[in-house]
């Protein structure tokens, strides 16, 4: 049985969030009604994601118009790389007064997108008329004034956050599975090949728990058909392992150490609720390689700049002093860091105080809104708060990655401060899922908190 042709009014929302959205929808219509473009006219001043998005998705709009230089009423003809007719882009005016839904009066933009949905919906009874909007009151509205309405999910990586990738899992062999010595290449820490059925479920750069195969702890380095490579982990929990005076607690700490001060590995993220010591073992990690290693020159910290409360207003001072308070985590970690350092040296108060002023002289916070063009050669690039970004953010920040440096990810996707993000459409969600399986890249799910008894069991209990 044929599917239903489906006409799609777009609201602002989804052109803000992902200006290519014109292009998402296949062979269907999509409908962008005036109202929208006088509303992306209002976002496109600035410099924000938001304005440039804007600005991108009114280019998008023009260049697709371009292409029916008369009558706009017949549309115009939408780009689709698939099979089958393509959809057209449709520009309807606004709706008499008679065309609105009958119900409870909704006005100003939200208004005209369901009395465009409507009278879609009466004109077209053959069709499907979708109003798709990242606001979920007006959703809401559109429901209950009996109209089809959805979320865009274009982005959406997963249809559960709990089958995201962990990075960690039980090395179970199956019946005829063979482990042995590797053949070649056996370094200091010990490598090891199995062979069998097992080695399907692996990704390249996940850490596998020995336990069970009589093995240690290791990390998987190469696959091929039916084998794979394996590698001991370096067992950071050992004091004369420390990086920068700090220890792993747990296996998955050790797990994200391994990924943090490997050279080979460029890009990591790590997830976790609040007190598993994401940040600490980062800026620990990045300390250790900047200053005593010298492998990076400086680290580079940055985070996205929303308000879990009301936002208090604009900041003064340069853009690292407009930073500083959204870097509250920052500078406690740097303290911890400092005093277990020069606690364990048996250092004075004076030479604390100038060890600090060492750390943070290494260390830059830059704001995401000035990212877009640089390159950074031998940095160490902390992105914190990861969670909040969009999947087109995190690509334009890590592509910012030149030769020799690092790229960090950090975040809770628990903890979505942004309005239209979800566990399954954050950009954090997107990038573990899609460098799975990359040789130079890796990721570990914190699970374990070791902040404090109190914080751990607000987190279970809360």
């Amino acid at each position: 049985m044929t599917a239903r042709r489906r006409l799609f009014v777009l609201d602002a929302t989804v052109l803000t969030h992902d200006p290519a959205a014109l292009y998402r929808f296949e062979e269907h219509d999509v409908y962008v009604p005036i109202a929208v473009l006088e509303e992306l006219d209002a976002h496109k001043q600035g410099a924000s994601e938001t304005a440039r998005n804007a600005r991108q998705a009114s280019r998008f709009l023009d260049e697709t118009l371009a292409a029916v230089p008369g009558d706009l009423a017949a549309g115009a003809p939408l780009p689709h790389a698939g099979r089958g007719a393509a959809g057209r882009l449709f520009i309807p005016s606004t709706p008499a007064d008679r065309d609105r839904p009958r119900g409870p009066a909704v006005r100003g933009v939200g208004g005209e997108l369901l009395a465009v949905t409507r009278r879609l919906a009466d004109e077209h009874k053959d069709c499907e008329a979708v109003l798709v909007t990242k606001d979920i009151n007006l959703r809401i509205k559109a429901r209950a004034l009996g109209l089809q309405a959805e979320d865009y999910t274009s982005e959406r990586v997963l249809d559960d956050a709990d089958l995201l990738y962990r990075g960690i899992a039980e090395l179970q062999l199956a019946p005829g599975d063979t482990v042995g010595p590797a053949a070649a290449g056996a370094g200091a820490r010990g490598t090891f090949e199995v062979r069998g059925a097992a080695v399907a479920a692996w990704h390249v750069g996940q850490f596998l728990l020995g336990g069970q195969a009589s093995l240690p702890d290791t990390v998987v380095r190469e696959i091929g058909p039916g084998w794979a490579r394996l590698e001991a982990v370096v067992d950071y929990v050992k004091e004369e392992q420390a990086v920068w005076g700090v220890r792993a607690r747990n296996r998955e700490q050790n797990f994200a150490l391994n990924l943090l001060m490997d050279p080979d590995i460029d890009f990591v993220t790590l997830l976790g609720h609040a007190g598993t010591g994401k940040t600490l073992l980062t800026l620990a990690a990045g300390l250790e390689q900047t200053i005593e290693q010298r492998r990076y020159t400086e680290i580079i910290m940055t985070r996205v700049t929303i308000p879990v409360g009301e936002d208090i207003g604009f900041l003064p001072g340069t853009e690292e002093e407009k930073m500083n308070p959204w870097m509250g985590a920052l500078e406690d970690n740097l303290d911890i860091l400092n005093q277990g350092e020069t606690r364990d040296r048996g250092q004075s108060r004076w030479a604390r105080a100038a060890a600090g002023d060492l750390m943070r002289a290494r260390i830059r916070v830059k704001s995401l809104n000035f990212m877009r063009g640089r390159t950074f050669l031998r940095k160490f690039i902390i992105i914190d708060e990861a969670q909040n970004l969009s999947a087109h953010q995190m690509k334009t920040l890590i592509t910012r990655a030149g030769p020799g440096s690092k790229v960090v990810c950090l975040g809770n996707i628990a903890q979505i401060d942004s309005p239209y993000l979800t566990e399954t459409t954050s950009g954090l969600t997107y990038v573990v899922d899609r460098f799975k399986g990359w040789a130079h890249g890796g990721h570990v799910t914190l699970e374990r908190g070791e902040r404090s008894r109190l914080a751990d069991y607000a987190t279970n209990a809360l």
